[in-house]
């Protein structure tokens, strides 16, 4: 096969689990007729945030743990505009896959809603803080009785409010967009979106999730019945804002919705319908080698020990993470520390079996 035909099989793959920043970020394949939306005005585009990302990747290359069907799997959810529904044991870096994929083609900040079992579909879509609105009202309602009316303090930096405090609190200042809430914006490119642990969530909200994940859109009840026709409200970024318009947001690219499971429990039907899945499985000695040196910029002399060790103890059917193994080798790093003898106590700890609870 010439090169030329190769360039033209392989157009579709933008992402090849290289993680590496790229000098100019890559076009995304058009999306299928069934899954364009139109939501605007398009939203600035997101910020970075490179400390997120090394904490996540290391400061080192990222160590590809995808074979090439699974970077197919991941480049059709691209192309689809469909979640991708990770699974695998837990502490094999399912999560990390989010921040190599914003990396990689140029993304920006990820997104990330960690769930747990109280978390509704609410938490991550807005947050509405009713209590300080009615103690703001309450604040301006008294200074106009006494002709001392201030903007409140939520609103300082809101044009609606600051320009006039004779006017009430504005309802979009006390209302901040979640994760997925801020997800959905109109990008012009899509922001990745991190749902992390779904399997801990209470039973319902995989399927309150279809609704969201199908549509690309939501609204915000308390700005629908409000007068104003449009609303500044608060988003996930860092001293970020969005203009709403009646009270709905709609996307414009579908988010890159990265979700990962434990294998706690079984999803609906109807929810893995409109996932693509993908099993991580436990990376081989080299993979872990090269993790450990991409994480730690070099690869120490007992790392080699500590990875057998720790291959070993998965092997047996442990119960063991990446972020463990790191740890071990860290600790081999600090001055005068020794794997054998006084510290093997520490590093034993440090490789415990987690399943055992303690």
């Amino acid at each position: 096969m010439s090169a030329q035909e190769q360039t033209v099989v392989n157009g579709w793959r933008v992402f090849h689990a290289t993680g590496r920043a790229p000098d100019a970020a890559p076009q995304l394949p058009e999306a299928p007729p069934w899954r364009r939306f139109r939501g605007g005005p398009p939203q600035p585009a997101p910020p970075d945030d490179p400390a997120a990302a090394l904490r996540r990747l290391g400061p080192g290359d990222v160590t590809p743990q995808l074979g090439a069907d699974d970077i197919d799997t991941v480049n059709a959810a691209l192309l689809l505009r469909r979640p991708l529904l990770i699974t695998g044991a837990p502490g094999l870096g399912k999560s990390t896959l989010g921040y190599v994929i914003a990396r990689e083609l140029g993304l920006g900040r990820v997104l990330e809603w960690n769930v747990v079992s109280r978390t509704a579909l609410r938490d991550g879509l807005y947050v509405h803080d009713a209590m300080g609105r009615a103690q703001a009202i309450a604040a301006w309602q008294a200074g106009v009785r006494h002709g001392t009316a201030e903007a409140p303090a939520a609103a300082v930096d809101t044009p609606a409010t600051s320009a006039d405090p004779q006017l009430p609190p504005v309802l979009g200042d006390f209302i901040t967009l979640g994760p997925l809430g801020t997800a959905l914006l109109p990008y012009d490119r899509p922001r990745v979106l991190l749902v992390d642990e779904l399997d801990k969530s209470d039973i319902d909200l995989p399927n309150d999730l279809l609704h969201v994940l199908e549509n690309g859109s939501y609204e915000i009840p308390e700005l629908v019945r409000d007068a104003a026709s449009t609303a500044r409200v608060h988003t996930s970024d860092p001293g970020g804002h969005a203009e709403l318009a009646d009270g709905r947001v709609e996307c414009r690219e579908f988010p890159v919705v990265v979700i990962t499971s434990n294998g706690e429990r079984e999803f609906p039907a109807a929810f893995r319908r409109r996932c693509l899945p993908l099993e991580l499985r436990t990376p081989t000695r080299e993979q872990l080698l090269a993790m450990v040196e991409g994480h730690l910029g070099n690869l120490p002399q007992a790392a080699g020990e500590l990875v057998d060790l720790f291959v070993q103890r998965v092997q047996a059917g442990g119960t063991h993470s990446l972020d463990q193994l790191l740890n071990a080798v860290q600790m081999t790093t600090a001055g005068g520390f020794q794997v054998d003898g006084a510290g093997r106590k520490l590093v034993e700890m440090l490789l415990r079996d987690l399943a055992k609870g303690r």
